[in-house]
C-alpha cells in the first residue's frame, strides 16, 4: 500500500493496479464501439449500391464487410466487457484486503469511532463503488472513441454535421460532470447513514440475548427504526439526485441529437449530400446518444466512487493508537535462551545433563512496570519475575480495563513505562511484542466454526491442544456437543453457555503458548467446583511460563505465587492471598464479597 492515503490516492491505486485489464478492456470497448459507428456508414453504402446505383457485386462484398464488423463489435463487447469486470473486481478485492490489514494492523486505531458494521460497509459496498471505477473508465474510453468515432464519419459525410458533433459533445459531457456534483455530495451522505445503520443493526444482532434478558426489545427496534428510516431517506435523496442528472443529461442528448437532425435534413433538401449519406447520417445520429449516455453514467460512477474513495482513505489514514517499535523477538534480551531449543522454556526450567548453559542468560518473560501513569492508574511500579504465577486485583474496573490496555499495548501510557525482558514496549515491534506476550480480555470472542477449530486458532503449528482443553475444562464442553471438539459451536458460541464460551476462550489463550500470558476474568460464569479446577490447571499448564491473572476470584488468586492490590490507581498492598485475606479489609472486601 502506497503512502498517498487520500481519496485521490485510493482511486489512482485501484486504477494503476488493473491497468493492463483497463488498457486491454478500453481497446476491446474502443473496437466495438467503432463497429456500432461503421455500421450506420455501412447500411448508407449499401442503399447506395442497392437503390441509387445498383451493384449486385458491391453489395455482397459490402454485405460480408457489415457481417465482419457485426462479429468484430460483438466479441469486442463481450471480451472488452470481461477485462472491466475482471478489473473492478479484483480492484475491490484488493482495497477489501487494504482496509482489513488496516483494521488489523498491530498499532489499531482504525476502529476508534467507527463500530464494526460501518468497517464492514467500507471494506464491501465502498470497496465495490471504487473497484467498479475501473469498468466505469473502461466504458467511458470506449464511449469517448465512440463519439470521436462518429463525429469523424459524420466530418466525411458532412462537415457542418461533423463541427456541429465535435463541438456538442465536449460540452455536453461537461455538463455531465458539473450535474454530478451535487449526486456526489448525496451519495457520500447515503453511505455513511447506511454504515451507520449497519453499525446499529450489527450491534443489537450481537447483543440479542442480553437484550431479551432486560425486555428491551421496544427500546431496539425503536432505535433501529429510526436509524433505518434516517439511511432510507438518504438513499432515496441520493436515487433523487442520480435520477435528476440522469434526466437532465438524457434531455440535453436528445436536444442535442434533434439539432444533428434538424441540420442534416435541411443539407440533404439543398443536395449538398446524397440519400445514402443521410441514411447514414441518421443513423450516425441514432448512434451517438448511446456512448454520449455512458459518459454520463461515468460521470455518476465516478461521483460515487470519489465519496466511497474518501471514506476509504479516512480508515486506511486512521492515526495509530501506538507509534514506533522496531526490535524483533531474537534482539530482546534473553530471547536466545527461548529459541536455543526451539521452545520458550525458561533457562531456569531446563535441567539435566543434557541441557543447555544458560547461566548467563537471562530467563526470558520478566514484565515491568515502571512508575506506570495513564486515566486512573498513578505510578504504578510492579516487577512480573520470569515464570511467575501472579495475581492482580484492581478495585475499579475502569482501572483494570486501562490495565489490560496498555499491557496489549492497544495504547502507550501517558507517563511512566513497560518493558519486557528490559526492553520498553515502545522499542518493540508490535506483532514482535504480540507473538511473546498475549492478553487474554474477559470479553474475548469465538468464530464460527468446531470448538477444536477454535482452541487451536492462536497455537502453534503441530501443537497438541489437549493440555490446554484439559487445564480449561473444555473436555466438558466437547461432551456436551454432537461431534465432540469436531462439533460446531455457532457465531461467537452462540450454541454455549457463557461459562462454556468463557473455558473455551480460556483454553485458546493457554494453546496460543506464550512466554507471557495476562488473563482477565477468566471464570465469571463458571461454577465453583469448575474455577477450582481450572485454576489448579492454568497452574499446571503455565509451569515455568509468566502468566498474570487480572481477577477478584479467590479460587484463582488462591493459586497464584503472590497478588498484587491496586486500589485508587496505585499499588497498595502485596502478599500471598491468605496473608492479604486476612490482614488487608479493602483486599477482603475486594475478593470476598
Amino acid at each position: 500500500m502506497g503512502a498517498d492515503t487520500s481519496g485521490r490516492g485510493v482511486i489512482r491505486r485501484a486504477v494503476a493496479g488493473q491497468r493492463r485489464d483497463v488498457v486491454v478492456g478500453s481497446l476491446l470497448g474502443a473496437a466495438h464501439q467503432t463497429g456500432e459507428a461503421l455500421v450506420p456508414v455501412l447500411i448508407g453504402l449499401i442503399v447506395d449500391r442497392a437503390v441509387v446505383r445498383p451493384d449486385g457485386g458491391a453489395l455482397a462484398l459490402r454485405l460480408v464487410v457489415l457481417a465482419v464488423v457485426y462479429a468484430m463489435l460483438s466479441y469486442g463487447f463481450r471480451f472488452g466487457a470481461r477485462a472491466g469486470e475482471r478489473a473492478a473486481e479484483q480492484a475491490a478485492h484488493r482495497l477489501r484486503l487494504d482496509v482489513v490489514r488496516r483494521v488489523l494492523a498491530p498499532h489499531g486505531g482504525a476502529e476508534a469511532g467507527r463500530p464494526p458494521g460501518a468497517l464492514v460497509n467500507v471494506a464491501t459496498e465502498d470497496a465495490r463503488r471504487v473497484g467498479a471505477l475501473n469498468m466505469a473508465l473502461t466504458l467511458g474510453i470506449a464511449a469517448v472513441v465512440g463519439v470521436v468515432a462518429g463525429a469523424v464519419l459524420l466530418l466525411r459525410a458532412s462537415v457542418p454535421l461533423g463541427l456541429l458533433v465535435l463541438v456538442g459533445a465536449p460540452v455536453l459531457m461537461a455538463l455531465g460532470h458539473y450535474l454530478a456534483r451535487p449526486l456526489e455530495h448525496r451519495s457520500e451522505a447515503e453511505q455513511e447513514r447506511a454504515a451507520h445503520s449497519s453499525g446499529v443493526a450489527a450491534d443489537l444482532v450481537a447483543g440479542v440475548r442480553v437484550l431479551k434478558g432486560l425486555q428491551a426489545e421496544r427500546a431496539a427496534v425503536a432505535r433501529y427504526r429510526a436509524t433505518s428510516q434516517a439511511s432510507r431517506e438518504a438513499n432515496v435523496r441520493a436515487a433523487r439526485a442520480a435520477a435528476l442528472q440522469t434526466g437532465l443529461i438524457l434531455t440535453l442528448t436528445g436536444a442535442f441529437i434533434a439539432l444533428v437532425a434538424l441540420v442534416g435534413g435541411r443539407l440533404v433538401l439543398s443536395g449538398s449530400i446524397g440519400l445514402g449519406a443521410l441514411v447514414s447520417a441518421v443513423g450516425l445520429a441514432l448512434f451517438l446518444p448511446g456512448p454520449i449516455a455512458v459518459l454520463a453514467w461515468v460521470g455518476a460512477e465516478l461521483a460515487k466512487a470519489r465519496a466511497s474513495a474518501a471514506r476509504i482513505a479516512d480508515v486506511l489514514a486512521a492515526p495509530g493508537e501506538t507509534t514506533g517499535g522496531t526490535v524483533e523477538p531474537d534482539a530482546v534480551p534473553g530471547a536466545a535462551a527461548r529459541t536455543a531449543s526451539g521452545t520458550d522454556t525458561p533457562a531456569s526450567a531446563a535441567t539435566g545433563p543434557d541441557a543447555p548453559t544458560t547461566a548467563a542468560t537471562p530467563t526470558p518473560g520478566e514484565l515491568r512496570l515502571h512508575r506506570l501513569g495513564h486515566g486512573g492508574l498513578d505510578g504504578i511500579d510492579l516487577t512480573v519475575r520470569a515464570g511467575e504465577h501472579l495475581g492482580i486485583v484492581v478495585t475499579d474496573t475502569a482501572d483494570a480495563a486501562t490495565l489490560l490496555r496498555c499491557l496489549a499495548r492497544r495504547c502507550d501510557p501517558d507517563r511512566g513505562r513497560i518493558e519486557l525482558d528490559g526492553t520498553p514496549f515502545t522499542e518493540l515491534a508490535p506483532a514482535a511484542l504480540r507473538s511473546t506476550l498475549l492478553v487474554a480480555e474477559h470479553d474475548a470472542q469465538l468464530f464460527d466454526g468446531t470448538l477444536l477449530d477454535n482452541v487451536t486458532a492462536a497455537a502453534p503449528a503441530g501443537a497438541d491442544p489437549h493440555p490446554a482443553m484439559d487445564a480449561a475444562a473444555v473436555d466438558e464442553v466437547a461432551a456436551t456437543l454432537p461431534g465432540g471438539t469436531a462439533g460446531r459451536i455457532g457465531e461467537r458460541g452462540s450454541s454455549l453457555s457463557g461459562g462454556q464460551r468463557q473455558r473455551v476462550a480460556l483454553a485458546r489463550a493457554l494453546a496460543a503458548d506464550r512466554s507471557v500470558l495476562v488473563v482477565h476474568d477468566p471464570t465469571t460464569a463458571v461454577d465453583a467446583a469448575t474455577e477450582a479446577r481450572i485454576a489448579t490447571g492454568i497452574r499446571r499448564a503455565r509451569t515455568g511460563r509468566t502468566t498474570v491473572l487480572v481477577t477478584s476470584s479467590p479460587a484463582l488468586l488462591a493459586a497464584t505465587d503472590r497478588v498484587v492490590l491496586i486500589d485508587c490507581g496505585t499499588v497498595s498492598a502485596e502478599a500471598p492471598h491468605e496473608d492479604l485475606v486476612r490482614d488487608h479489609p479493602v483486599y477482603r472486601s475486594a475478593v470476598l464479597t
